[in-house]
């Protein structure tokens, strides 16, 4: 049985997501479908790659993985399907795919795109506005029915790729930025636990605030306490004990962060 999962900025309320779950039952009424996330910030096709990366891993091989981020729905951007090492993905190209990519090139994994422009593959009426549930959501039934990749499109290698936030050496330590606040306010920063190395004595600044407790789980501080600590992607957090740090500091997407490998006073 076939396992296809949905990742999309659609929200709860409209039905979006429901018309795309039929559709794909009505191809492959045997198929499973799994949510992922329907809450990506409209139109965000960064946390939309972080996000379907962060859960594509741990599918079984051969799930088909349809993210539906598409601020250039009905434009010239074009619809693809590829597969990434043993996982299928289906969407717009248009960035939402970088972070696997660049996952499966760091492994060595296999790596095959197409261009999806045969209609047969389509539903018969194709929305300007709604290619998840017009494009997206046939072919990805088709290819839980085991239909090729090559039969669905053109091989393309084009692949549109995002410039996805880095650490930067400075003089005494790292600079990052904000690259995800998730649900409970936690701040997610683009600096890996790799980049540190075997440094182990960390200040880390964002705006004027100076968070020195690092910690290996929430439970070593008390509540409202400002922590830093390494998530569970590996990407260096910035957390508030039992509150919401990215409130309580007002950060927002994009704001720079630095981790200081070295003491300095307390601002």
């Amino acid at each position: 049985m076939s396992i296809i999962t949905l990742t999309t900025d659609f929200g709860l309320k409209d039905g979006n997501v429901g018309a795309m779950k039929g559709v794909i039952w009505k191809i492959a009424p045997q198929t499973q479908i799994a949510d992922i996330s329907h809450l990506i910030a409209p139109q965000n096709i960064t946390e939309a790659a972080l996000v379907i990366y962060r859960a594509a891993r741990f599918f079984p091989e051969g799930t088909i993985h349809v993210v539906v981020v598409d601020p250039g729905v009905g434009t010239e951007r074009r619809p693809i399907a590829g597969k990434i090492g043993d996982q299928f993905v289906v969407g717009p190209d248009n960035g939402v795919f970088t972070r696997m990519i660049e996952a499966g090139q760091q492994n060595g994994q296999p790596m095959h795109f197409v261009h999806l422009n045969r209609a047969e593959f389509w539903l018969k009426q194709v929305s300007y506005v709604f290619h998840g549930r017009d494009i997206f959501a046939p072919v990805a039934a088709y290819l839980a029915l085991g239909k090729s990749l090559n039969s669905l499109g053109t091989p393309v290698t084009d692949i549109v790729r995002l410039n996805l936030p880095k650490s930067i050496p400075t003089a005494d330590g790292l600079k990052g930025e904000v690259i995800h606040i998730d649900h409970f306010g936690n701040i997610s920063t683009s600096i890996l636990r790799q980049d540190i190395g075997d440094k182990h004595i960390l200040h880390v600044q964002v705006k004027d605030y100076l968070i020195p407790d690092f910690v290996n789980t929430f439970g070593e501080k008390p509540p409202g306490s400002l922590v830093c600590l390494f998530g569970s992607n590996d990407n260096l957090l910035i957390c508030e004990v039992n509150g919401n740090a990215a409130q309580r500091l007002n950060i927002h997407l994009g704001d720079i962060v630095q981790v200081r490998l070295e003491n300095i006073k307390k601002v």
